[in-house]
């Protein structure tokens, strides 16, 4: 059998598997092997399934010899954030409280779905403590590094999953979006990474940060790797209640279709301020590519930054509102204060908050009556330094070096939109995302765009 290299996409390793030139085992094999040298480096995993892996991988190539179909992700390696419940591993959430929580009884929907299309759970990936924040430096387990710079974050708060996959640890990986958890880390690491629709995938077996708000979605290290993976884990689930009840729209498939026919806008106003000149000017790059001129401007985004930040910080103090009474000292300092902070939001200004987020999402919907998806920066700047100072002056104004991060993905998880990071082409180092958005349920519009610009060289997720 055949030797894979270790930059081989999903779906290289599906087929190799697939027509037996590779067996899974020796495909999880190696992939745990190149965690074990790169990891202390990187400090993407809190937990490794070795044993289970590859018992699970040699499940798969019994199959295999005996003629039967193992899914379209038949033994690649997967990995997921240590938020979602995994059958028999405690589920951290990237806390020290919930260590003492027994074993899960059971796979999370997602992780079920992605086994059941054959793809095969290698372990669990460090995170931001209770997946608030954007920077993966965890008090308790350590700060997750950038592949293409260990002395640089890899964003957060899914910083493991993103960082797994840039390194070539694992080929897909999952992650949960609350305000920009999946796109920041994408962005940061070179990766693409989707937040889908809200209420699209499953979050049944996820522990939630902010319930209005959490999305759960994919990284790969290409188009078709990502369109995959979303196959798998799109459709409706009744354990889920904010899941959809309409059936699974496949992407995969019309990746080939080009971008005939989509009206693509670039987002001005906001997202063209406050962000470093290699920001705005790889959007301008992406857009000179897709041939897209027009402008659109999204109104008082600010506005819905501010009463996002204000809805999830009051959502996630209450669900940990007894713990923070009881053991406050077992907080990451920094998730406390933002917890106490939250706990202390009158409910008059949480109901104005959802108030306003009604009418923005209006506001949203006439854009995208006008144009399919929409350009824009996904981070402001590369990924900083670990243990950066505070604050950073951005075009002259000073602005949350961590906070900051989330300026441009934010204002879209208010409202539920689906949104992807493509990694485009850099002269630098260090990656830098350009973010898709689209209306509801048209993640097929970003899936073509983000083809178009993969095939014509623009974005692409090399191995760091």
């Amino acid at each position: 059998m055949s030797v894979l290299r270790a930059d081989a996409s999903a779906l290289e390793i599906a087929g190799a598997v697939a027509s037996r030139r590779a067996s899974a085992r020796d495909v999880v094999a190696a992939a745990l092997e190149r965690v074990g040298k790169r990891d202390s480096a990187l400090n993407c995993f809190t937990t490794l399934l070795g044993d289970r892996a590859l018992a699970d991988a040699e499940r798969i190539d019994r199959l295999v010899a005996g003629g039967g179909h193992a899914g379209p992700l038949a033994g690649v390696p997967f990995a997921v954030k240590n938020l979602f419940d995994v059958a028999g591993v405690t589920t951290l959430a990237g806390s020290r409280i919930y260590r003492e929580r027994p074993p899960a009884e059971r796979d999370a929907a997602a992780v079920a779905a992605l086994r059941r299309a054959g793809a095969v759970l290698v372990g669990c990936l460090n995170m931001d403590e209770y997946a608030f924040g954007f920077t993966t430096e965890n008090t308790h387990y350590g700060p997750t590094r950038n592949p293409h710079d260990p002395a640089r974050i890899a964003g957060g708060s899914s910083g493991g999953s993103a960082a797994s996959v840039a390194a070539g640890l694992v080929p897909l990986s999952l992650g949960s979006d609350t305000n920009g958890s999946i796109r920041v880390p994408a962005s940061l690491c070179g990766v693409f990474g989707l937040k889908p629709t809200y209420g699209r995938i499953s979050r049944a077996g996820v522990v939630l940060f902010a319930g209005s708000f959490d999305h759960v979605g994919p990284f790969a290290r290409s188009v078709r790797d990502l369109a995959v993976a979303f196959d798998a884990l799109q459709g409706p689930d009744p354990a889920d209640p904010v899941c959809a009840e309409r059936p699974a729209q496949p992407c995969a498939g019309g990746l080939e279709r080009g971008i005939g026919g989509l009206k693509i806008g670039i987002a001005g106003g906001h997202f063209a301020r406050l962000a470093e000149p290699a920001a705005l000017e790889a959007v301008e790059r992406a857009a000179r590519a897709l041939g897209a001129t027009r402008r659109v401007t999204v109104p008082e985004v600010h506005r819905a930054r501010f009463a996002a930040t204000l809805i999830t910080s009051a959502e996630g103090a209450h669900a940990h509102l007894d713990d923070l009474k009881r053991r406050p000292g077992d907080f990451d300092p920094r998730t406390r204060d933002r917890f106490r902070a939250g706990a202390l939001i009158p409910t008059a200004q949480y109901l104005h908050a959802q108030r306003f987020r009604a009418w923005f999402q209006e506001r949203v919907r006439e854009i995208f009556r006008e144009v399919d998806v929409v350009l824009t920066p996904t981070t402001p700047f590369p990924a900083p330094r670990v243990g950066a100072p505070a604050t950073t002056v951005v075009q002259g104004v000073e602005v949350p070096m961590r906070g900051h991060l989330g300026v441009f993905t934010q204002p879209w998880s208010f409202v539920g939109l689906p949104a992807m990071s493509v990694p485009i082409a850099q002269p630098g180092p260090l990656p830098l995302g350009v973010q898709l958005v689209a209306a509801p349920f048209m993640e097929e519009s970003l899936f073509r765009v983000a083809a178009s610009l993969e095939r014509d060289g623009m974005v692409a997720a090399p191995v760091a």
